[in-house]
């Protein structure tokens, strides 16, 4: 009784925080839905018994995705104001692809149904094995070229979105590192003989 109750708690706020990132118009508090439905989506996990999971989507997306997000929106200087002006020009595109969506979701949920041996493998265990350590070992053994290969496509991601957000200001002051060790301590430095009582 106490699990179902805390899985319809769980269910509900992260539902509910998914719709409000799509509804939000403040980017910021979109970000800040879309963390709070991460940690939910976590607590569902650790119910069904996927704590690996559930660790790696609140460290990984949490702690790194979602921060990201922060840090772009508030980068990119974003106004309210200019959000709103063009809500309504696409509110009706909008509404076609929710329907498009919603049919797609509600036909694939008529349609589809537990292979018969697939709850006999969810109901199976790991003899004296946890299951981050079944998941570990399967990674690292069968899986570890995929495993790599797409530690790669991230690293690329990552090269290409700083490579695209990198632009070079030109009324920003940066020093030249050569200049300066290629000057003469004679140019540098100027001795001028100032008379008494007079200035420079």
């Amino acid at each position: 009784m106490i699990e179902t109750l805390v899985f319809y708690m769980f269910a509900i706020t992260c539902v509910a925080s998914g719709v409000l990132v799509v509804t939000s118009r403040n980017p910021v508090h979109s970000v800040l839905f879309l963390i709070l439905a991460f940690f939910n989506a976590g607590g569902l996990f650790v119910l069904a018994g996927a704590e690996f999971l559930a660790m790696l989507l609140i460290i990984v997306y949490v702690g790194a995705v979602a921060v990201l997000f922060m840090f772009v929106v508030m980068m990119l200087d974003v106004t309210v104001v200019e959000l709103k002006q063009g809500f309504l020009n696409y509110l009706p595109i909008g509404l076609l692809v929710v329907a498009v969506f919603a049919g797609e979701i509600l036909a694939s949920s008529v349609a589809w149904h537990m292979a018969p041996e697939a709850a006999a493998n969810i109901q199976a265990k790991m003899p004296d094995m946890s299951n981050t350590s079944a998941i570990g070992k399967l990674i690292y053994t069968r899986y570890v070229y995929l495993f790599q290969t797409a530690g790669l496509v991230l690293l690329v991601a990552m090269i290409g979105a700083i490579v695209l957000t990198h632009r070079k200001r030109k009324d920003s002051k940066k020093q030249v590192i050569a200049d300066q060790l290629a000057r003469d301590a004679k140019e540098a430095v100027v001795l001028k003989k100032v008379e008494t009582g007079r200035g420079i």
